[in-house]
C-alpha cells in the first residue's frame, strides 16, 4: 500500500472540510511547516532510512563469477590468492596469519572493479555491500562517520540473516572519504568519516563471528592518506589495468554470448583494432553493434556493424553538419595525408579514413597496430609526431596554406615531443624536467619538429599519386578501409 499518499489525500480532505467550516488554518499551516523543516533537518542529520534502503538494494544484486570477467586474468590471480586467506579460516590460524582486512583495486574507469568485488563475494561465500565514498559526506558534521558505523553493522546483519559467516564491503571511489587528511581546512567531516573506517577496520578480528572485508576501489591511488594503505588495512593492493589483445578478445566473446554474429565477423580483428579500450568500451561495442544491426532490421551483427560501432566509441555519433565543397576536400587532404604518412611510417597501422564528422571531428584516421607497445623509443615517438603534423602539411603543400583543423594535431605533437625530452631521448640526455628552462625546452621541441617535418614533406612529394587517390575516393565515398589505402601505395610502387 503506498501509505505517504493515503495520508496525504486525507490531510487535504480534513483540511478542506476544516476550510467549508470557517475554520483559520493559518496556525495549522505554521505547525505543518515546523513539523516538515525538523523532520527533514532530522532525516539529513541522519540519513539512515535512505542510506541503509540503498545498501540493502545492493546487497541483493545478483553476484557475479570470475569466469563472467575477461581481460583480468592476473587482477584475478591476485585476488584470488588474497581470498583463499578469507576462505581457509582454520589453516589460517594454525599458521598465525592475522586476517586479512582490506583489498584496495587500482585501476582506470571502465576495467571492471565493480565485478571482480562482486566475484569476490561470490567466491568466499559472502554477503555482498557496496557503496560509493560520495554517500558518505555531507555538509552535516557526523553524518560520514556515522554512516561508516551503520555500514559496517548492516553487513554483519545482513551475512548474519543469511546464515554466512563473511561480508564483503564494496567501497568505490575511496579517493572522495579515503583522500589526504589535513587537506580541507574548512570542513573537518573528510578527516572524522575516514578515521571512523580506520577504526572500523582496525576493530576487525579474527574471532569475529562475523567476518568482514572491505574493498576499495580507485583510480587515484596518489591521493589517499598514507594510514589507509598501511600493512593492517588495506593489506593488499590489487591493480586493475586496461586488457592486453589476449584479455580484449576475451572479453568481447563474453559480450557476444547472446548476439547472433554474421560468419564474417572475426572478434580478434576486432581486438587488434581496439588497442586502449577498457572492457566498459569493448561492451559499448557489441552493444553499439547490436543497436546498429537493429536500425537495419538484420538478423546478424556483421563486420561492418562492429567496425561502425568501433568508430562511434571512439569518436561519437554522426553529425549533420556537412562543410561545403572546399571545406571538404581541404578536410580530406588533411585526413589523406595523416594516412599516407601513418602507412609509411607505421605500415598496415591505418584501419580506416574518414571525412564525416563525428564528435569534435570534422574527419579522422583510426589508427590499429599489430601488437600491444608499453616501451616506446624515440623513432617510434617521432613517427607519431610525423602522422600528428602530417595533416597540416599536407594542406599547406597542396592548397598552399594551413587551417585551424591541425590545433589539437600540434597539442598532441608537443605532448609527443616532451616525451622524448623527458626520457632522455633528445641531444640534452637526461633532464630534470621540473629545472630545464623554457626557452631551452622549447629550441629541443622545435628542433625535433624540424627534422620530423622535413622528412614528412619528402613522404608527401614523393608519393603523390597514391595520395591524389586516397583524396579521390574519400571525397567520392567518405570513407575507405586501410586495405584501400595499402592497396594504393603498393599499386602505385608497383607500377614504378
Amino acid at each position: 500500500m503506498q501509505y505517504p499518499e493515503i495520508i496525504c489525500g486525507i490531510g487535504a480532505a480534513i483540511l478542506i472540510f476544516l476550510a467549508i467550516q470557517g475554520i483559520d488554518l493559518l496556525p495549522v499551516f505554521f505547525l505543518a511547516g515546523l513539523a516538515a523543516a525538523f523532520w527533514i533537518v532530522h532525516n539529513r542529520r541522519t540519513g539512515n532510512k535512505s542510506f541503509i534502503s540503498a545498501a540493502k538494494r545492493t546487497a541483493e544484486e545478483q553476484l557475479v563469477s570470475f569466469d563472467d570477467i575477461g581481460g583480468q586474468d592476473m587482477a584475478k590471480g591476485e585476488l584470488c590468492e588474497a581470498l583463499e586467506f578469507v576462505k581457509d579460516v582454520e589453516r589460517i590460524k594454525t599458521l598465525g596469519i592475522r586476517p586479512l582486512k582490506g583489498i584496495l583495486l587500482n585501476g582506470p574507469p571502465g576495467t571492471g572493479k565493480t565485478l571482480l568485488a562482486k566475484a569476490a563475494a561470490q567466491f568466499t561465500g559472502s554477503a555482498f555491500l557496496a557503496v560509493s565514498g560520495s554517500e558518505f559526506v555531507e555538509m552535516y558534521v557526523g553524518v560520514g562517520a556515522q554512516r561508516v558505523r551503520q555500514l559496517f553493522k548492516q553487513a554483519r546483519d545482513v551475512a548474519k540473516r543469511n546464515d554466512k559467516t563473511n561480508a564483503v564491503i564494496f567501497i568505490d571511489e575511496i579517493e572522495v572519504l579515503g583522500g589526504k587528511r589535513g587537506q580541507n581546512a574548512g570542513h573537518m567531516e573528510y578527516d572524522q568519516t575516514l578515521n571512523e573506517l580506520l577504526v572500523q577496520m582496525d576493530g576487525i578480528s579474527e574471532n569475529d563471528a562475523i567476518r568482514v572485508l572491505v574493498i576499495g576501489a580507485t583510480n587515484r591511488i596518489d591521493i589517499l592518506d598514507s594510514a589507509l594503505l598501511r600493512p593492517g588495512r588495506f593489506d593488499r593492493q590489487v591493480k586493475v589495468d586496461l586488457p592486453d589483445k589476449k584479455g580484449r578478445l576475451k572479453v568481447l566473446q563474453l559480450h557476444t554470448r547472446n548476439k547472433p554474429l554474421a560468419d564474417d565477423v572475426s572478434l580478434a580483428d576486432v581486438a587488434n583494432d581496439t588497442f586502449g579500450f577498457s572492457g566498459a568500451h569493448l561492451e559499448s561495442v557489441t552493444n553499439e553493434a547490436a543497436i546498429l544491426a537493429f536500425r537495419e532490421s538484420s538478423g546478424v551483427i556483421t563486420a561492418q556493424h562492429l567496425r561502425s560501432a568501433v568508430e562511434k566509441v571512439i569518436m561519437g555519433e554522426k553529425l549533420d553538419r556537412i562543410p561545403n565543397a572546399e571545406e571538404k576536400k581541404r578536410i580530406a587532404i588533411h585526413e589523406a595525408g595523416h594516412a599516407l604518412v601513418s602507412e609509411y611510417t607505421l605500415p598496415g597501422s591505418v584501419a580506416s579514413v574518414n571525412v564525416a564528422a563525428r564528435g569534435n571531428a570534422l574527419g579522422y584516421v583510426r589508427q590499429t597496430q599489430q601488437d600491444d607497445i608499453y616501451l616506446y623509443t624515440a623513432d617510434y615517438i617521432n613517427s607519431k609526431i610525423a602522422v600528428a603534423i602530417a595533416g597540416a602539411l599536407a594542406e599547406e603543400l597542396f592548397l598552399g596554406t594551413r587551417s585551424t583543423g591541425a590545433a589539437n594535431d600540434f597539442k598532441q605533437a608537443a605532448d609527443m615531443a616532451k616525451q622524448i625530452v623527458f626520457g632522455g631521448m633528445s641531444e640534452l640526455g637526461i633532464v630534470s624536467p621540473a629545472d630545464i628552462p623554457q626557452e631551452l625546452l622549447h629550441n629541443t621541441i622545435t628542433a625535433i619538429f624540424k627534422q620530423v617535418e622535413a622528412e614528412v614533406r619528402t613522404v608527401l612529394t614523393d608519393q603523390q599519386t597514391p595520395f591524389t587517390r586516397i583524396v579521390d575516393t574519400l571525397l567520392a565515398k567518405e570513407v575507405i578501409s586501410g586495405a584501400e589505402v595499402r592497396a594504393f601505395i603498393q599499386g602505385d610502387e608497383q607500377a614504378a
